[in-house]
């Protein structure tokens, strides 16, 4: 049996040290986001970043603060509205 998965779009990305690249994927309403981290030279030669990702339910986490879920459901909507899902971004 295959687990669902949900539309998520990408909110954030955030360039940190030794060339690690945090990119936040969140649900439209900004209620459940996922966290991953990828090296910079991975993202120049791997998969590129798209502007959605189908992740499995289980793999969400829950957003606990208002203000990050409001921005999530901007950044999401946003998102969502400029760029096809599959599209690098």
């Amino acid at each position: 049996m295959s687990e669902s998965t949900v539309r998520c779009w990408l909110v954030k990305r955030e360039f940190g040290d030794r060339n690690i690249v945090t990119i936040v994927y969140a649900t439209p309403d900004g209620t459940q986001y996922q966290r991953r981290e990828r090296s910079s030279t991975a993202l120049q030669t791997g998969s590129p970043v798209t502007a959605a990702a189908d992740i499995p339910e289980s793999d969400l986490e829950a957003v606990s603060d208002d203000e990050i879920r409001e921005r999530y459901a901007t950044e999401a909507t946003r998102t969502a509205n400029q760029y096809d899902p599959d599209e690098p971004i």
